[in-house]
């Protein structure tokens, strides 16, 4: 059973972090809530979001290197 205090909303952000944290694509998040802009996902979620910078740069690297 789920506690009085937990609103839907807290659900549904948790389910949208899970899957972010787990690597999930944000545009699949997205589609799964039912936002109509990828955009609501990012500024909601981006304290999820991995620095790829590093993973960036050395695909960057390999392709062009």
């Amino acid at each position: 059973m789920i506690p009085d205090r937990v609103r839907f909303h807290d659900l549904r952000h948790t389910h949208a972090s899970a899957l972010i944290a787990a690597g999930g694509s944000v545009k699949a998040v997205s589609r799964r809530l039912g936002q109509t802009d990828v955009s609501i996902t990012v500024r909601v979620c981006a304290h999820l979001m991995p620095d790829d910078d590093g993973k960036l740069a050395s695909r960057a690297g390999t392709l062009f290197g």
